[in-house]
């Protein structure tokens, strides 16, 4: 369940081969479409009718299936005169195997691979857990003749690291906040009345999990790592508000209900916050939605459980167990507490001082700000300090090395580089295992199509913790040893991305023109001014001219003339040198191919294409030089089309800088190109995602501002006063942007997520703020004086 496709690479497979003489075939006047009906034709079973008697019916069916190979050598191809032509007088059927069209090996020994691809909508987890379970069965069925399958690679293993790690940082955040609660609350009581409220949301959100169909992966655990510390906020509020009224001689149950009926406003709103501003992503459409959908959507269930809980289960635990704490100090933790409290204390008075300062010099303040806004989110980006990419850069431990030889070049000869590749690498420090297959790549479409002149080796390194290079570098140092050590090849190195699969391509300039020859020239134009940008490496275009072929122009005049039909002619040519399969010899439980077609002698060069021979239907003997003009050249290896319009890609990779830098800087080359008329470009690949990806955001992060004021309306009863909050939303950039600058990330899906999310905690902090501060101003205090208090 949940496989898609199952690729066999390597091994070879029984085929009876038909290799038909044309000399022989010529001297008896026989022609190959002749020959390939009456064998397939003479490969049937009939039932041909039943007997019926008194007592019974019985079917009669004509055995007309080859039992051996011997049968299908006397088969009588041609009864002229008394003489019976046989196939084995104009062919070599041989009981033989396949002709190797790909080759594949692990750690530099012949294997055959199950490449097992799963459903676009299947769990890859899950798939690979079952095929281990069918594995383990294989191998005991076929205990007796030591039957033994490898794991060569596995995708999931990344993916299980990644969502254990994420487990791991679930439980430091928890044992952190839970220390944090300790220093700030005062006493392990109070720690483990707010702590409750963790499992309580986090534990519950796998029901909604559940009920969207919703698995524990990469994303969703994400979410829920990240909003521990949220999820204590609601109940940190509502406890402190009940401690409050405590200390003004109310009883415990009397303090929880009234403690918690007075901000259980200003906690809605807090909380509602963190909903709406990952509300528009969720439901937005497109690669990006699909990818953090269940991150959002999990933060937004665990946050309004943990609203539930600060109403519910927070004031019940306060009504039992609440309890005044005053800390002397006459033990080690009253004496590390009040400790803390002096260093905290301190810091409140800092913070108050300065904001003292900016109140009277809010003119400089405002300058002081505003600059620091402009330099961070501008200066910075515009800079070049700040890059931007769709994905983040990841090191999976995983590259691939990709040898492509001339376009002429045999399997054989791709064969011979790709083990002077393994020989090499072997030796080197970090790798660890090797995966080999020649005659394909994990390229382009036709991925899984037989190409003789490429190879491509899996290079799985040794664990991150016992090397200090990450894959892309060291696939980037590979390259260039590689290249010395393979003269004649040319050598790409791939690293394997966060998702399992290969970064072919993450720079794409996509050409688009009338005809594939005017897209070609401004292609190559592009990629020159590529090859000047630093950081761009790997640069190639997907349509490559120089691939052999010959090509048979047929005069349609001459071949009417002479008695032959262009389908007359396909068909011989086809079975010739493709060979035809459509007839099966069955061996007991299997059928293997019968292969028809002309013996290797005499499929070797463009004068045997000459010579090959046609017979009308008047009998007469045709060369197809008589009636075609053949000549040697050379094609595109592929076509592309983009939008129904002839189409070639520019591809490229970057080693240590950020995608958008470099598409930055190639946008400027391009602009003072001149563009043909008819000639177009667009961005694709990581360009192409990165532009939907952060549009895509763009809009969902302006409907999460438009829709926290909204709620803020609601809270103040006033289009105002959100105002002040929603101002405190562009400052929150500047330690975005600073942090992403010096510790040299990018801007990616990743990074404008967590800006999003601190949208949602900047708005929260605010509302508090100006909430305590409306709350002081009713009471008589003047605004300054109640700014002050409120942050104190």
């Amino acid at each position: 369940e949940g496989v898609a496709q199952v690729n066999i690479i390597g091994g070879q497979e029984r085929e009876i081969q038909v290799n038909l003489d044309p000399l022989k075939m010529q001297g008896y006047g026989l022609s190959v479409p002749q020959v390939q009906q009456i064998i397939l034709s003479s490969n049937l079973d009939f039932p041909t009718g039943n007997i019926q008697t008194r007592d019974q019916k019985i079917l009669i069916r004509l055995a007309g299936k080859y039992k051996n190979v011997d049968e299908l050598r006397n088969l009588v191809i041609l009864s002229k005169n008394g003489i019976e032509i046989r196939l084995q007088d104009i062919a070599d059927v041989q009981d033989a195997q396949k002709t190797a069209e790909k080759i594949a090996r692990v750690n530099q020994k012949s294997a055959i691979i199950l490449q097992v691809i799963k459903q676009s909508d299947a769990n890859a987890v899950a798939v690979s857990a079952d095929l281990k379970k069918s594995i383990t069965k294989l191998e005991a069925d076929y205990k007796a003749t030591d039957l033994k399958l490898e794991i060569a690679k596995d995708s999931t293993e990344y993916t299980l690291e990644a969502a254990d790690s994420v487990i791991h940082d679930l439980l430091i955040a928890v044992i952190l906040v839970a220390l944090v609660m300790l220093f700030f609350l005062h006493s392990i009581r109070n720690s483990l009345i707010v702590m409750v409220s963790i499992p309580a949301s986090l534990i519950a959100t796998f029901i909604g999990i559940y009920l969207l169909g919703y698995t524990l992966n990469l994303m969703s655990l994400l979410g829920l790592s990240l909003v521990v510390g949220i999820l204590v906020d609601d109940a940190i509020v509502v406890l402190e508000n009940i401690y409050r009224h405590m200390e003004m001689g109310k009883n415990r149950i009397r303090a929880s209900y009234d403690g918690t009926a007075e901000i259980g406003g200003t906690v809605t709103s807090i909380t509602l916050v963190i909903v709406v501003v990952f509300l528009p992503i969720a439901m937005s459409s497109g690669l990006v939605s699909n990818i953090i959908t269940q991150f959002c959507v999990t933060v937004i269930i665990s946050t309004l459980l943990s609203l539930l809980a600060s109403f519910t289960i927070i004031p019940w635990l306060s009504s039992r167990f609440g309890k005044l704490e005053h800390i002397e100090g006459k033990n080690a933790f009253g004496r590390i507490i009040l400790g803390f409290e002096s260093y905290l204390t301190r810091f409140t008075n800092w913070i108050s001082r300065l904001l003292t300062w900016c109140l009277d010099h809010y003119i400089k303040t405002i300058a002081v700000v505003l600059v620091l806004f402009l330099f961070s989110t501008f200066g910075l980006a515009l800079g070049g300090f700040i890059g931007g990419e769709f994905f983040a850069s990841s090191d999976s431990g995983e590259f691939l090395v990709q040898i492509e030889m001339p376009k002429d070049a045999s399997l054989e000869q791709s064969n011979f580089m790709s083990q002077k590749a393994e020989a090499f690498l072997k030796n080197e420090k970090y790798v660890a295992n090797l995966i080999t297959t020649v005659g394909q790549t994990s390229e382009g479409f036709g991925a899984a199509q037989a190409t003789a002149y490429k190879a491509e080796i899996d290079v799985k390194m040794i664990e991150q913790s016992e090397r200090s290079d990450d894959a892309s570098v060291y696939a980037a140092k590979m390259k260039r040893k590689l290249e010395k050590v393979l003269v004649g090849a040319k050598v790409k190195t791939v690293p394997v991305g966060i998702l399992g699969t290969p970064d072919n391509a993450k720079l794409g300039l996509i050409v688009t023109g009338p005809d594939t020859k005017s897209a070609m020239a401004f292609a190559k134009l592009a990629e020159a001014e590529l090859r000047t940008i630093p950081g761009a490496t790997e640069i190639k275009l997907t349509v490559e001219d120089g691939n052999p072929e010959i090509n048979v122009q047929v005069d349609r005049d001459k071949m009417a003339a002479l008695g032959l039909t262009l389908q007359t002619v396909g068909m011989t040519m086809q079975t010739a040198y493709s060979g035809n399969t459509d007839g099966k010899f069955r061996a007991g439980e299997y059928e293997y191919d019968i292969n028809i077609k002309y013996n290797a002698f005499d499929r070797k060069n463009v004068t045997d294409v000459g010579n090959l021979i046609f017979i009308n239907n008047a009998g007469q003997q045709i060369k197809l030089s008589q009636f075609a003009n053949i000549t040697e050249g050379s094609g595109p290896s592929q076509l592309e089309r983009r939008d129904k319009t002839s189409s070639v890609t520019v591809q490229g990779q970057n080693v240590g800088v950020p995608t958008g830098t470099i598409v930055t800087q190639w946008q400027e080359k391009l602009d003072k190109l001149k563009k043909p008329v008819g000639i177009n470009y667009i961005w694709g690949d990581d360009q192409e995602n990165q532009s939907e990806g952060f549009g895509t955001l763009g809009v969902a992060l302006l409907a999460a501002i438009i829709l926290v004021y909204l709620v803020m309306v609601g809270l103040y009863d006033s289009f105002v006063h959100p105002f002040v909050v929603l101002f405190a939303i562009p400052l929150s950039f500047i330690g975005a942007m600073l942090a992403l600058a010096l510790t040299n990330n990018t801007l990616n899906i990743f990074t404008i997520l967590g800006i999003i999310m601190l949208i949602g905690l900047v708005c929260k902090n605010a509302i508090m703020l100006v909430d305590y501060t409306n709350q002081r101003r009713k009471a008589g205090e003047s605004v300054r004086n109640a700014l002050i208090q409120a942050n104190h």
